[in-house]
């Protein structure tokens, strides 16, 4: 496909409404990228490189004790700018676009529900949510919140302990945490309790890909809004809509896995051109309906 990268950001944004002038019914598929101007940061670099140590894998929480004990102690420190983040720019203009009825659904690789705080109705979190917590023994669902409260009264020194802010609401903080104390589900007694969320190593679910997947059949277009795409489980719904033979277009800063399959790239910061594009649509909220 023909790929236009517009280093001018008027152009870019013109190019970007008339691709939505063509394509009115759109999926969009997000990432970090969304959510980093709410003070979150990405796991990745402008190259699509890591910008630190890869994340907590799957494997290694479900079988190391002292794995789950430094996830969780570091968890306690850097959960709270997640918790406190509130909806941005590009949040906030996707929920308008949906509004006016643009967007027809969105699927967010981001766990942290900032979507849904702007308004947007059709969200499928397709790595799940940051929110609660999940015994891996016996299904129990328990708010993330209460749990970090247990967590803080049974390791009180911890309450004070300050630490640079990883993606998802790690913490950048290596020490001794072999004395943190780590609660099991009071349920069933044993079972160990592991954020709602995919992580790295794990598998999306079966019935969540599905859903994602039907919207972008239903979708004219696919807009794709601050992912790199280097991970396979958003990757596959660009492959999907260009076999489909539907359009795609790019939102993001830097290199992207899908950079040969776009009709149309624009490189600049998303809130600042979702917020131009949505100024630049609105005069058509009547037509649309």
């Amino acid at each position: 496909m023909d790929q236009t990268r517009q280093p001018d950001t008027a152009s870019g944004i013109e190019r970007l409404r008339g691709f939505v002038a063509r394509h009115p019914r759109l999926t969009v598929l997000t990432g970090a990228g969304v959510s980093t101007e709410s003070g979150i940061p990405d796991y990745r670099d402008a190259s699509g490189a890591w910008k630190s140590a890869p994340p907590m894998q799957h494997q290694q929480f479900m079988t190391s004790h002292a794995a789950r004990q430094r996830y969780w102690a570091r968890a306690l420190v850097g959960f709270r700018t997640l918790h406190g983040a509130r909806p941005g720019a590009a949040h906030r203009a996707l929920a308008r676009l949906e509004a006016i009825g643009i967007v027809q659904g969105l699927i967010t690789q981001n766990v942290d529900g900032l979507h849904q705080k702007a308004g947007s109705r059709r969200v499928i979190d397709l790595h799940g949510r940051a929110e609660q917590v999940r015994c891996m023994e016996c299904g129990a669902l328990r708010m993330r919140h209460d749990l970090h409260t247990e967590l803080a009264e049974r390791n009180p020194r911890w309450r004070e302990v300050e630490a640079g802010v990883r993606p998802d609401g790690d913490a950048d903080l290596e020490t001794d945490f072999s004395d943190f104390d780590v609660p099991g589900c009071r349920r069933c007694g044993t079972g160990i309790w592991k954020p709602d969320v995919v992580f790295f190593g794990d598998s999306v679910p079966r019935e969540r890909v599905a859903r994602a997947r039907a919207l972008v059949d239903a979708a004219e277009a696919l807009l794709v809004v601050g992912s790199s795409l280097m991970v396979y489980s958003g990757y596959r719904f660009v492959r999907q809509a260009v076999e489909a033979g539907k359009p795609v277009a790019c939102l993001n800063l830097g290199r992207t896995r899908a950079d040969p399959l776009y009709t149309l790239k624009l490189e600049a910061p998303v809130g600042d051109a979702l917020t131009a594009l949505t100024a630049a649509v609105t005069g058509r909220d009547r037509a649309i309906g």
